[in-house]
């Protein structure tokens, strides 16, 4: 497979450590928002939204319609992530950051000022999904975004071990949530939980959006973003705009032979004319055709793939293995909880530790490990997992969780971003996790249920982690070498 391994430019912008921890700070609690919004929704759904959103229909009617709430966040992900993508590549990927924190800290604070149904009726409802849909629109470009930027900041031997902090945040946001909610649930009656106490988790995320926008105002641009050849005055050229300037530059690189014609006009009409601050010498020329001109969707499809194994094995484990274990196998649904808890503690030392080993071994052959190991102990987790032994089953989920899941994502958080080219790396990158989250976190579990209900047993959970990890190692197999790639280059590495 064709290395596409290329020195860090000389010329990108410099940043300094101080510049660096802000970039890796901004990224974190990015990400660590994000998913702590998300959770403290999916469990105010589960817990008391039907009965304060939905009194007037069943309890078993009121749940599927806080969870259908839950799940418009999804549809406004992806519109979400094509439309700040896009803005993104344009005008830089600081200003998508601010708007993406500011959308999704607003909206999940507004959530715990909402009136209820027993206030103002339908409307309180139909508010809700409209805040569901804001911070889901915010949220679907928020750690794609975080990821770009991250990868462009970061030095490029250490650029896995950095990238991999937007992984962490993951972590950090859903144990936060799962935090505050399990401390309100032990300490408030049902009464004091129903009328006011569900509002303080949602309440409490102000404090950190404050946070989190002050620290993007005063975070960098990119320096990569900077430096990319297509970008004048902070704005990229448009595709006719570029074709412009290589044509410009073909006519003034032809002899001069018979003068006529030639008046500096020729060749562009009906085109857009380049910016008059457009690179105009030969080297930063054939860099924005190459940009422009190749053939785009390999390395899209390629992350897809990679994509689909972290995402599938996050759904089976994190989601669909919880209600498995305690429905059909009859274990309290604490002990997979637990699991859960403390394979995200132990992801804390794994996440950075497979960054660190992808700078020094390369991603390909660490996708090519880790996808590998999960396929190989797929069955023999399972085999724990339905032991009957509660020391089992948390040791199988803790290390399906890490390995199958947290590892891949730490991975996927560098390796992504180094398949694109930066001239559309943020729209490609966030649209690429968003279908593939979509696609195999949404179907996966569904998928899962029907099979264990008709054969009536746990293989095909196991069979289903296989399938999911060979996709993505293909996927890897596929995929050009991208350590250390200059990510200043306009096309993509595959």
């Amino acid at each position: 497979m064709t290395d596409t391994t290329r020195a860090e430019p000389t010329g990108v912008a410099t940043r300094t450590t101080r510049d660096l921890t802000k970039a890796a700070v901004s990224g974190w609690l990015g990400t660590a928002m994000e998913f702590m919004d998300f959770q403290l929704y999916s469990l105010a759904a589960a817990i008391v939204f039907n009965k304060l959103f939905f009194p007037d229909v069943s309890p078993a009617i009121g749940l599927i319609a806080a969870m259908a709430t839950y799940g418009v966040g999804y549809v406004a992900r992806l519109a979400g992530a094509l439309y700040f993508g896009r803005m993104g590549d344009r005008l830089g990927r600081k200003k998508v950051l601010f708007i993406t924190i500011l959308l999704m800290g607003a909206s999940t604070t507004l959530i715990g000022a909402l009136p209820t149904y027993a206030t103002i009726g339908i409307l309180a409802p139909i508010l809700l999904v409209v805040l569901r849909l804001v911070q889901g629109f915010g949220a679907g470009a928020e750690i794609a975004g975080a990821t770009v930027m991250l990868a462009e900041y970061a030095p490029a031997k250490r650029r896995g071990l950095i990238s991999s902090l937007v992984s962490l945040g993951t972590n950090s946001g859903t144990l936060a949530a799962s935090g505050l909610w399990a401390i309100l649930l032990a300490v408030l009656s049902e009464e004091q939980l129903l009328s006011w106490g569900w509002r303080l988790p949602f309440l409490l995320s102000f404090a950190l959006m404050i946070f989190a926008v002050w620290l993007r105002r005063n975070l960098k641009e990119s320096p990569v973003f900077e430096e990319r050849p297509d970008v004048v005055d902070g704005v990229a050229m448009s595709r006719d705009e570029i074709e412009s300037v290589v044509e410009s530059a073909g006519e003034a690189a032809r002899p001069a032979s018979g003068t006529s014609g030639t008046s500096g006009t020729s060749g562009t009409s009906g085109k857009a004319t380049p910016p008059a601050a457009a690179p105009q010498d030969t080297k930063s020329v054939s860099v924005l055709e190459a940009g422009v001109r190749q053939r785009k969707g390999k390395a899209f499809f390629l992350s897809l793939g990679l994509r689909f194994g972290q995402a599938g094995n996050s759904g089976l484990i994190q989601t669909f293995l919880v209600g498995y274990i305690g429905t059909t196998l009859g274990v309290d649904k604490s002990v997979p909880t637990d699991a859960i808890v403390y394979g995200s503690l132990l992801g804390f030392a794994v996440v950075p530790l497979v960054g660190m080993l992808g700078d020094r071994f390369g991603r390909r052959p660490m996708y090519i490990a880790l996808t590998l190991l999960t396929m190989v102990l797929a069955f023999p987790m399972m085999l724990l997992i339905t032991s009957g032994s509660t020391i089992g089953l948390m040791f199988g989920m803790v290390l399906g969780l890490n390995v199958g899941v947290l590892g891949l994502f730490s991975l996927e958080s560098v390796t992504m971003a180094e398949l694109f080219g930066s001239r559309t790396r943020f729209t490609q990158l966030a649209l690429a996790k968003e279908i593939g989250g979509i696609l195999a976190t949404a179907i996966g579990p569904v998928i899962a249920a029907t099979l264990t209900a008709v054969t009536g047993s746990w293989w095909p959970i196991a069979a289903m982690l296989v399938v999911y990890s060979l996709i993505t190692l293909v996927s890897a197999l596929l995929s050009p070498e991208t350590r250390g790639r200059d990510l200043v280059r306009l096309e993509d590495a595959a």
